[in-house]
């Protein structure tokens, strides 16, 4: 399928600020390396007055590697594929019940740099978990966000022709056992955690979280929220 046939939300400048278009691609669960290419692709080939994105998935389970990264960080693998891809940091785990955000966005068109970025990233992050109660930090020198001692999402970046791509991955509602087979971006015997840890209501939860990761998300990038308040479980009940 192309990436057109998936749904999309076309989002809506705030204040009438004079902002770039912005398109938000829901694609559910996906292979790795098809949408690791489309992202390469569209970088390595800027046309003229496209608009920013974010794409909004899950993935299959798959191990990424850093341009930084170290073998001896992927202890056991096992049958989950080891992929060499052109982001910063070491290696990190996608798969089922994980919400990965990437940002396709002309980063010099927005004169905005890369640690500007990472910050709203981040802060997104950590504004979307404030919703469910829990209280999370940054580290100096570890781009990600944490709760306590342990990592729930890990962020790397690649900026090409002035295009940011790659983006974020928030621990949701997944079977965290495959990161127990890495040191998580780096550092050996990282805990990592989720935010199913930390809620009762479990069904509906991956959407739920990218509503509101979206939103925040948008607003950072000068938008209107897109998505209301209402929980996908309220949305069947009352469909």
């Amino acid at each position: 399928m192309l990436l057109t046939d998936y749904k999309w939300i076309q989002a809506t400048a705030a204040d009438s600020a004079d902002l770039p278009p912005l398109v938000i691609r829901r694609l559910g669960l996906q292979d790795y390396e098809p949408i690791f290419q489309a992202m390469r692709y569209l970088a390595d080939n800027p046309k003229p007055g496209r608009g920013d994105e974010i794409w909004l998935l899950s993935h299959k389970p798959v191990y990424t590697q850093g341009q930084a990264g170290k073998a001896e960080h992927v202890l056991n693998p096992g049958a989950i594929p080891v992929v060499q891809v052109d982001r910063g940091g070491q290696v990190t785990y996608h798969g089922p019940g994980q919400l990965v955000a990437y940002l396709l966005v002309n980063v010099k068109r927005r004169k905005m740099g890369v640690r500007a970025l990472v910050d709203l990233i981040e802060q997104a992050i950590i504004a979307t978990l404030e919703n469910y109660g829990i209280s999370a930090t940054t580290r100096p020198k570890a781009p990600g966000v944490y709760v306590k001692d342990a990592k729930i999402a890990a962020l790397g970046l690649r900026i090409r022709n002035g295009w940011s791509y790659h983006g974020l991955s928030l621990n949701v509602n997944m079977d965290l056992a495959p990161f127990a087979n890495i040191n998580p971006c780096g550092f050996a015997e990282l805990p990592v955690t989720q935010i199913a840890d930390f809620v009762e209501a479990r069904e509906y939860l991956l959407q739920d979280v990218s509503k509101i990761l979206s939103n925040q998300l948008l607003e950072r990038l000068g938008y209107e929220a897109c998505y209301s308040s209402q929980s996908a479980a309220e949305e069947v009940t009352t469909s």
